[in-house]
């Protein structure tokens, strides 16, 4: 009975001791952290038509017209963030996609407004050049580009297409990851999930539908899914779930190619998602820049265990990049409520657990099977001997413990930036009550960017 114990045990140290070499944890030092304020508004372009002079008006329950600015409590669940809406303006926020320039500033972009195509219709969407005053804690929004369609790009009629300049909404396309080119931007949307190209004036310029093993990929918010008129025929097919489509858009280095990568699995043809060895798997799509075509090669991405989602992706070199990987809790264990299936507002019904950095490997080895997973960074746990944070943490850490954190890339050697998206203003993961701030962090992870 002892040595069968014995044996056992030994066996369940194993098995442990292989998880955790699978996944090599690295260290992160907070190198300076800035935040840019939740409750930041610009004003629409002038052009721009009326219901883009507001925004939020439709994000009541029964999404009817909001009767006034401020009238709508911004709510996480059951939580009040204390910011209402509709705004008077445009918010600068759900920042959902970085890329760090060489002249050390960054392009960041808006998602798609309120969370849902059928609430953003007056959600304006705009790219942002950006820099930080790392010393100082601040963020400045350098410049902002707000997107349009006046060529009729787009091949579905799109909310603002009978006015002259035909200015694009969160009802349109989704945006969620951004690759800066010399004429402009390739943006990776959800809604499709489409790759889209813009002018460096933010004009929509390509619109490109999404194939995987010759097949398209579907999502039910694609503008040309439509339902038949009888409620007795076959239903439309789509094989992607809704806000699963481009969260992630790296490029090579020398601009030639585009690696999309899904937020969720496919369906396959018998109802089940693509898994790699029993974990739900993610696609990343290669796309040749020159002809605007998939080229046919795809990888694997797999879950870790917590793994619900991924917030951004950028390539490191040739071969390895970054991916945010994520759960869907917010908040911290120390104020979780009692009963996580009985809420209230004075605490976090499912605390962040799963918020992490992974450097992966894809090559021409693995085309068709699964990346390799090099290592990983726990945004929950980020060493801050020197107290460089102006928010979060507590002694000697800072965390990110946001239900949604979509900004990752390499500023140098030495040092990635990492941001989170506050859904304003509908997160409240840094407090139980108060709308999150957008918190831009440069952390010092050399030994993570050098693994092999």
């Amino acid at each position: 009975m002892i040595q069968r114990f014995i044996a056992s045990t030994a066996l369940l140290i194993l098995i442990a001791a292989s998880a955790s070499a699978e996944e090599k944890a690295f260290p992160a030092r907070l190198a300076a952290q800035a935040i840019l304020p939740a409750n930041t508004i610009i004003a629409a372009p002038a052009d721009a038509p009326e219901v883009l002079k507001t925004s939020g008006k439709f994000t009541t329950p029964d999404r009817k017209r909001a009767q006034g600015l401020g009238t709508v409590p911004g709510m996480d669940g059951i939580r009040p963030t204390g910011l209402p809406l509709p705004f008077d303006g445009q918010p600068v926020q759900g920042f959902s996609g970085i890329k760090t320039m060489p002249d050390g500033t960054f392009w960041t972009l808006t998602d798609n407004g309120f969370g849902s195509k059928a609430n953003s219709s007056d959600a304006a969407l705009v790219l942002h050049l950006i820099k930080f005053d790392w010393g100082n804690g601040k963020v400045e929004v350098v410049k902002n580009l707000f997107l349009s369609d006046p060529d009729m790009k787009a091949p579905f009629p799109t909310v603002l297409q009978g006015t002259d300049k035909r200015y694009l909404t969160g009802a349109d396309f989704d945006i969620e990851s951004i690759q800066p080119v010399a004429d402009g931007f390739w943006i990776g949307d959800e809604f499709g999930p489409y790759l889209i190209k813009i002018d460096t004036e933010g004009k929509l310029t390509d619109v490109i539908s999404t194939t995987v093993n010759g097949k398209p990929v579907l999502s039910p918010d694609n503008p040309l899914i439509s339902l038949p008129a009888n409620p007795t025929l076959k239903m439309p097919a789509f094989n992607l779930k809704r806000s699963a489509g481009f969260e992630g858009l790296a490029m090579s280095k020398d601009g030639r190619t585009l690696y999309a990568l899904l937020e969720g699995a496919l369906f396959q043809d018998d109802g089940t998602v693509e898994t790699v060895d029993g974990h739900p798997a993610l696609r990343i799509i290669e796309f040749n820049v020159a002809s605007k075509n998939w080229t046919g090669r795809t990888w694997l991405y797999p879950f870790s265990d917590l793994g619900e989602s991924i917030g951004d992706f950028n390539m490191l070199d040739a071969t390895t990049a970054l991916v945010i990987e994520r759960d869907n809790g917010e908040g911290t264990a120390d104020k979780a409520c009692a009963d996580p299936k009985a809420p209230k507002p004075d605490c976090f019904a499912t605390p962040a657990k799963h918020k992490k950095v992974y450097k992966i490997e894809m090559n021409d080895a693995n085309v068709g099977k699964a990346v390799r997973k090099i290592g990983y960074i726990d945004l929950m746990h980020i060493d801050d001997p020197d107290n460089k944070k102006h928010q979060g943490g507590g002694p000697g850490f800072y965390d990110m413990p946001f239900v949604t954190i979509e900004n990752v890339d390499r500023v140098d050697d030495t040092h990635i930036v990492v941001a989170n998206d506050n859904n304003l203003p509908f997160s409240a993961g840094r407090s139980l009550n108060k709308p999150d701030d957008n918190e831009f962090n440069l952390l010092e992870v050399g030994d993570f960017l050098n693994a092999k």
